[in-house]
């Protein structure tokens, strides 16, 4: 019954490390270029507001 309580733990903590290294992965690969590419059209967004704005100052 011993090992059979190890390996449960044992199983249980390998499967729980294996679905947080694959959301890591996940998170690294997909959604953090998603962001990035999101932040770099707003600045551009606001410093084409800013060249707006200015260009056209009485």
């Amino acid at each position: 019954m011993k090992k059979f309580t190890r390996g449960f733990i044992l199983g249980t903590l390998t499967t729980l490390g294996a679905v947080a290294s694959s959301v890591a992965a996940f998170h690294k690969t997909v959604v953090k270029p998603i962001e990035e590419e999101e932040n770099r059209f707003d600045e551009n967004r606001r410093a084409a507001t800013r060249k707006g704005r200015s260009s056209h100052q009485l």
